[in-house]
């Protein structure tokens, strides 16, 4: 396989892993496709026995914490919902939909560090090294980020379920 189709087989991967990251599927798009720019443009700096898979996420993802940083000098605007999912579903689909909602509410509460690793172990399946190699760190720090992350959101979905206001998926 030549280099592009790598890459090309890994942009339904870039763009999962770029919408939860971002939680908004827009601007998850537009990260890939800043990705798949930058990456084809600097194809040339590719290392041939290192991971495309890991090179093409460590790209997005350094993307990603710079238009951070970016927005982090502009004053933030609240954008509106108006592109969310308004069907109402069949009744079976209506319970797990909730959840996944209220998955990925926990998940953007998460600290941005704990939810790239949550993120790329837990829905990419990345394994601790190229992890680590993505995002630059340790591996005994993805470790213990994935470890915190995870405690995180089972305390976030538990308060969801036993505390607060009652959430329609426990209604019957």
């Amino acid at each position: 396989m030549d280099k592009k189709q790598a890459i090309i087989a890994e942009i339904p991967k870039l763009r999962r892993f770029a919408r939860a990251l971002a939680s908004d599927p827009a601007l998850g798009d537009d990260l890939v496709q800043d990705c798949l720019e930058r990456a084809l443009g600097r194809l040339h700096l590719w290392q041939k026995n290192t991971s495309m898979q890991a090179w093409l996420f460590t790209i997005l993802r350094n993307i990603f914490v710079n238009q951070l940083r970016h927005a982090a000098r502009r004053p933030r605007e609240d954008p509106f919902d108006e592109h969310k999912d308004q069907s109402g579903g069949s009744a079976p689909m209506q319970g797990q939909r909730l959840m996944i909602h209220d998955l990925g509410q926990a998940l953007d509460q998460l600290p941005e560090q704990q939810r790239e690793v949550i993120l790329l172990v837990g829905l990419e399946d990345f394994n601790y090294k190229d992890t680590a190699e993505i995002l630059g760190v340790p591996i005994g720090t993805v470790m213990s980020r994935l470890s915190r992350g995870r405690e995180t959101l089972r305390r976030l979905m538990d308060d969801g379920e036993h505390g607060g206001t009652p959430t329609l998926r426990r209604v019957k």
